[in-house]
């Protein structure tokens, strides 16, 4: 019998779907609400008027593949083939789903850690293979006693995220020590590399499979234009991986979309030409401390927030609610929307957090913060 996800509504269409009723402040979902570089939305424009609107080859655009292996290089010091490691696809999320589809057979298991995305779990179990979901310790860190307790001969895939989300942790050297070791004694095992908030990570430098070379035969890495250039309706992003694991993944991908958005992939590769992408961290950098500062007097926690553009707090000082209790009076009687963290685990752990998205105009976070620090 094959296995089949949960037919359930995701968390962050009913925290922007009751946003959006009470006409809140929506920093639930993780997407900016500030404009787009006008560099880019020019050199977009520019291209609409170019024949360049038909299929591309496959794994895309040649030129734009080029840039990608020397934005690799240029950020992790890695010498990718443009030719035959890059795959672009049409988003981060189907990245992962055409990852986890080829890779993973029925009767096999991956490891998750929890809190987690929840785009990983459904391709698994649309394999008939099995989730094996591991709750972080209390600091969001991995537990690498237990993930080495979990992982067994069946075990096909890790699945890492870093910088994290929900809660903006990244790995250390040790981190990635632990993995390294695991896989020594497993060297069958796969690592699939979430890494789409690579470029945004604060005052310690984000540390990526890229910079691995033990890695680099296993892993497979997912990254995300539409994060980094915070274009997150383009829906494109690319995968690093080894020749032979490619070939696999290709397999799927081109009958999944086959090619990706030609306009797009023009736009973005001359983009890149424009853009220094490298001073995203400085600009991300400048509201998180302001979303902190305007929180400071709160009863609210800040917890660390070392990459990506959310920032995780408890409440615990404040209520006793559950954290969908509490988030839901939040928009109801305060007008903010943020996401609890119980739908990210598996087994409903309420830790009494939940998590703001800060990639808002400044006025935004103002307003947010203005309603809701008195709590």
């Amino acid at each position: 019998m094959t296995n089949s996800p949960q037919p359930t509504t995701s968390i962050f269409s009913v925290m922007t779907q009751m946003a959006n009723q009470y006409n809140a402040i929506n920093l639930a979902q993780g997407f900016p609400n500030f404009p787009v570089d006008p560099v880019l939305k020019n050199i977009t424009s520019k291209w609409v008027q170019e024949e360049i609107h038909q299929y591309l080859p496959m794994a895309g655009y040649p030129l734009l593949l080029e840039k990608i292996a020397q934005l690799t290089y240029d950020s992790y010091a890695r010498k990718v083939n443009p030719a035959s490691e890059i795959l672009i696809t049409a988003g981060a999320t189907q990245g992962i789903f055409t990852a986890i589809q080829s890779l993973v057979h029925q009767g096999d298991e991956v490891i998750i850690h929890d809190p987690s995305y929840d785009c990983y779990e459904t391709p698994i179990l649309l394999r008939n293979a099995k989730p094996v979901r591991i709750n972080m310790k209390a600091d969001f860190t991995p537990d690498w006693e237990t993930i080495g307790d979990a992982i067994n001969p069946k075990t096909r895939m890790i699945v890492i995220n870093n910088p994290h989300n929900p809660s903006g942790r990244i790995w250390t050297e040790h981190d990635f020590i632990q993995l390294e070791n695991l896989l020594d004694i497993y060297p069958e095992v796969l690592v699939l590399s979430d890494e789409v908030y690579e470029y945004i990570t604060f005052e310690n430098r984000h540390l990526s499979v890229h910079q691995r070379p033990k890695l680099w035969d296993k892993c497979i890495s997912v990254s995300s234009f539409g994060k980094s250039f915070h274009i997150t309706g383009w829906k494109i992003g690319y995968l690093v991986a080894s020749e032979p694991l490619m070939n696999e993944i290709k397999k799927v991908h081109q009958y999944l979309v086959f090619s990706v958005n030609s306009l797009a992939q023009y736009a973005i590769c001359e983009y890149l030409d424009h853009v220094k992408i490298h001073e995203l961290r400085d600009f991300y950098q400048q509201k998180r401390d302001l979303f902190r500062e305007l929180l400071q007097p709160s009863k609210f926690e800040l917890l660390p927030c070392e990459g990506s553009y959310f920032q995780t707090v408890s409440y615990a000082g404040i209520s006793d609610e559950s954290d969908i209790e509490f988030t839901k009076r939040l928009v109801r009687d305060f007008g903010v929307a943020a996401i609890p963290l119980t739908p990210f685990y598996k087994d409903y752990n309420d830790s009494k957090c939940i998590r703001f998205c800060f990639a808002k105009d400044d006025a935004t976070l103002m307003e947010a913060t203005k309603r809701i620090v008195n709590l």
